[in-house]
């Protein structure tokens, strides 16, 4: 037996606490990467459920399902495209598409003609994080989307903070660029629809850049990267059995180049988890800045010095793990534990690194 489980009833008051802190202003319910990871399907409708009925993606496949659930609702496709055939299949789910550059207004605003039609947009500002977006300094391009695209219809103007997690200060900046470029477009006499810049972190640290709306996904999990104030609750482990239990000797090796050799007689279980399941398993790092790569060598040199302790939770102990985590096993140390095969294991994971596993709600 081995699922990702999802505590639904945590779940539902990470969604109550995150729109109290929101009050009247609209969040939109970000859906990417199957819902973070725990289901596009039940993960909907549990915010629907809740009072949530706008939702932000990044796949057509994901507009189409959330469309075919939610006929009402509001449907954001976060990033920009100039395809003919995306910009239909998006009209025709009645999506709200993104504009990031002049090229991509073309386009839509030449589909939208040709239907006879009004394309529904929101325009994306660059303000650092260098994907999608008109650069603060090209407002005039945004402009010209007002003047001469006929056919597109701005209904919001968005960016995305780059370090809320870690940056005060580059957050600060970016939400004053974007601003700045709201304003302009205000003053000079158009109308920008709703506008919204916080991502999880932003919203939960920065309550006054919440403005028209604010853009929710980890933090419906309780995966933030710093301690909230909200009281959020952790969303979701592994689950699995002991499969087998035994004794080895002092001198026993564990594992893929030995990683482990016992000290003592130990008693030894394997479970049904690895690597390849999202267990142990971490992003490489790619990013190449100098002090970036000089963090790796101290977080590499802390490890050595001081061995990171890989644990799973038997019967409600916290049992450690003896030499590397493998594709689809691991071996845990149960010397000291009464456990048996078939006993339950639960296993810390990240939702949007598993792999191979059952999403399960409770």
């Amino acid at each position: 037996m081995k699922a990702y489980v999802v505590e639904r009833d945590a779940l539902v008051q990470n969604i109550q606490a995150l729109r109290r802190f929101a009050g009247s202003v609209p969040i939109w319910g970000v859906l990417k990467g199957n819902g973070y990871g725990i289901g596009l399907v039940p993960f909907s409708r549990i915010l629907h459920e809740n009072g949530i009925d706008h939702y932000a993606v990044t796949e057509i496949k994901e507009a189409e399902v959330l469309r075919e659930n939610y006929p009402d609702a509001s449907i954001l496709m976060m990033r920009s495209t100039a395809d003919p055939a995306e910009i239909n299949a998006l009209m025709d789910l009645g999506v709200y598409l993104t504009v990031g550059s002049y090229e991509t207004a073309v386009a839509i605003n030449g589909v939208a003609a040709e239907r006879a039609a009004i394309a529904q947009v929101h325009i994306a500002v660059d303000t650092g994080m260098g994907r999608y977006g008109f650069l603060p300094e090209d407002s005039d391009k945004i402009i010209s989307v007002y003047e001469y695209m006929k056919n597109i219809k701005v209904a919001g103007i968005f960016t995305h903070f780059h370090s809320s997690f870690s940056n005060e200060k580059a957050t600060k900046h970016q939400f004053e660029r974007f601003t700045a470029v709201v304003e302009k477009l205000k003053t000079a006499g158009y109308d920008t629809g709703m506008a919204h810049c916080c991502n999880s972190h932003a919203f939960v640290r920065h309550p006054e850049m919440h403005l028209d709306g604010v853009r929710i996904g980890s933090a419906f999990l309780g995966r933030l990267a710093f301690k909230d104030k909200l009281g959020l609750q952790r969303i979701g482990y592994a689950e699995c059995t002991l499969e087998e239990i035994r004794w080895i000797p002092k001198g026993q090796t564990i594992g893929y180049a030995a990683g482990f050799k016992a000290t003592r007689q130990m008693r030894t279980a394997v479970i049904g988890l690895g690597w390849y399941n999202g267990f142990a398993a971490s992003r490489e790092n790619d990013i190449f800045r100098i002090r970036d790569s000089i963090g790796g060598i101290l977080h590499h040199l802390k490890n050595l010095l001081f061995p990171r302790r890989i644990l799973v939770e038997v019967n409600g102990h916290k049992c450690r793990t003896l030499g590397h985590v493998g594709m689809v096993h691991a071996v845990v140390d149960v010397t000291d534990i009464d456990c048996a095969v078939g006993d339950k294991v639960t296993v810390a994971i990240n939702p949007l690194a598993v792999k191979g596993l059952r999403v399960q709600y409770r």
